[in-house]
């Protein structure tokens, strides 16, 4: 499918532009224009196709058109008036591309969450199905602006898991340009004078020019290595069995496991909570919930809840069996089954939750600093003592 930038006309012969995207031909768009009213003027193919003119759509953009579309439409504008209105003030010419796409389709006929289904990748499995609970409960407005909060609070919980480890990430890639630059420049020079003074070389030292060596005379193999490692990974993570096993360490792994299990537990309750509060049913909703978890671990796990809720069973019975849930969730679901206020009590936990993975964020982040910082400086250390420590037997042997 390629993407047309076009000029058509409208009845009274007013002329206008926009962006169709998903269409295989300029003789095809003519046609889906004639089915709107309106005749084509011309059309320009856009180069790749993919609909992501302008570069990457960003969350803060999905997030900040999830709260106009629901304010606008709050105020009585028309479904078609307010992609208008985006269309017209989004700066983002890929995102331009898809809410003009929306837009097209709702004209010819096409319910809301097909149109945004066509575009799930931009919007997420949860904003596609808020919009269907929205459109079959005749609550468009409240999930429209509950989605908003949704993503929102989503994109506020990744940041600050960014933000968090932004100082070791950075810290390592220092380090890293450090060594890289002591084995291409600092230990050749070395090497020349050991050469020079017929100094006999310790182990580490000869370690150290055999990898400078390597790096410096076979760097393209170096290179090549990295970026086949880095194709098979991706690759690998693919495949479901290794996938896996993957999600499995995320949930278990040392010091990082309870951070990632809370994580993707917060993910989960939350997406829960926001469609059972929209209408939707306990198993559809926990459905949608298990897509949006990411998580094939967590996903079985709830796909046995399922199964339990499907023959009577509550909701809390069958997550007290699993450990990933903390004991508050599960103490929380029950009182909220017990009370009819599921949703509102599950959203209380998930938001004491939430504030319990910024704490251990910043408790890890204290611990992982002065650690990381050791560990950096010992091996740069280590390398400036193996490329010293011939020096210091010269010097001994001089006195």
């Amino acid at each position: 499918m390629a993407v047309f930038e076009y000029v058509a006309k409208d009845s009274t012969g007013n002329e206008f532009s926009g962006v169709y995207t998903d269409i295989d031909s300029k003789k095809s768009l003519q046609q889906e224009l004639a089915k709107m009213g309106y005749s084509l003027v011309k059309a320009h193919r856009e180069k790749g196709g993919s609909g992501k003119k302008g570069g990457k759509i960003k969350q803060t953009e999905v997030v900040s058109f999830a709260y106009e579309f629901a304010g606008m439409y709050a105020a009585g504008l028309s479904i078609i008036r307010c992609l208008e209105t985006f269309e017209a003030q989004v700066e983002n010419a890929a995102f331009k591309a898809v809410i003009s796409d929306i837009k097209q389709h709702v004209e010819t006929g096409s319910s809301l969450r097909d149109a945004f289904d066509r575009h799930r990748s931009v919007f997420s499995d949860f904003f596609v199905g808020m919009v269907e609970a929205g459109e079959a409960g005749g609550k468009l407005n409240e999930t429209l602006h509950m989605a908003a909060v949704y993503l929102e609070s989503q994109m506020e919980l990744k940041n600050k898991v960014k933000s968090a480890f932004a100082y070791p990430v950075v810290v390592s890639i220092m380090c890293m340009f450090i060594i890289t630059a002591l084995v291409i420049f600092v230990i050749p020079v070395f090497q020349k004078l050991y050469a020079q003074l017929h100094i006999t070389l310790p182990g580490p030292t000869l370690l150290l020019i055999l990898v400078s060596e390597i790096v410096r005379h076979y760097w393209w193999a170096v290179l090549s290595i990295i970026g086949v490692s880095v194709f098979v990974a991706r690759t690998a993570v693919k495949n479901p069995f290794v996938r896996a096993r993957i999600d499995s360490l995320k949930l278990n792994m040392p010091v990082f496991g309870r951070l990632n299990r809370m994580v993707v537990v917060s993910r989960f309750v939350r997406t829960f909570a926001m469609m059972a509060s929209a209408g939707v049913s306990v198993v559809e909703a926990m459905e949608l919930a298990k897509q949006v978890a990411n998580n094939q671990v967590m996903s079985k796990i709830i796909g046995s809840i399922q199964d339990d809720i499907l023959t009577g069973s509550s909701l809390a019975e069958p997550m007290s069996r699993y450990d990933v849930f903390p004991p508050m969730i599960v103490q929380l679901a029950a009182a909220g089954e017990e009370a009819g206020i599921l949703p509102e009590m599950l959203t209380k936990g998930v938001d004491f939750l939430d504030n319990q993975i910024d704490r251990t964020v910043k408790s890890l982040l204290m611990k992982i600093e002065p650690i990381l910082s050791v560990l950096m400086g010992t091996i740069v250390g280590g390398i400036l003592l193996g490329v010293y420590l011939p020096m210091f037997d010269y010097m001994g042997h001089v006195k």
